[in-house]
């Protein structure tokens, strides 16, 4: 997957995490999980951008660390939505793949931004 492909995926999962929060009942208790999986859900695509942008390998490493943990940080919101029942349907389903699967490519090209920073660092 190249970089285009990646920021557009990543945009794409930003949109529908929106989407999906502002659709969630407005209850005290969910609003508050909805407005944490928004903030992480966002941030995935903003810090991947970052991540595109950075002027070192160091930063990209660095920014490439945050998205990877604002999308584990969806899995985990979203996996407590469906368990506790404040959620569910296909777009839940959707989430849950495309996060898992975000959280994955991610953290392999962590794994070779940061072996090529040791390459390049010895």
């Amino acid at each position: 997957m190249t970089a285009d492909q990646m920021r557009a995926r990543t945009d794409h999962f930003s949109v529908q995490i929106i989407n999906f929060c502002k659709s969630l009942p407005p209850d005290p208790f969910t609003r508050r999980i909805a407005l944490q999986l928004y903030d992480a859900g966002t941030s995935v695509a903003s810090n991947y951008h970052a991540a595109c942008r950075a002027q070192s390998r160091a930063m990209f490493v660095s920014k490439l660390s945050i998205a990877l943990e604002e999308a584990d940080e969806c899995v985990g919101w979203l996996h407590k939505l469906a368990v506790t029942g404040l959620a569910s349907g296909e777009a839940l389903a959707w989430l849950q793949q495309e996060a898992s699967e975000l959280v994955a490519i991610l953290s392999a090209s962590r794994k070779t931004a940061r072996s090529r920073l040791k390459q390049h660092n010895h």
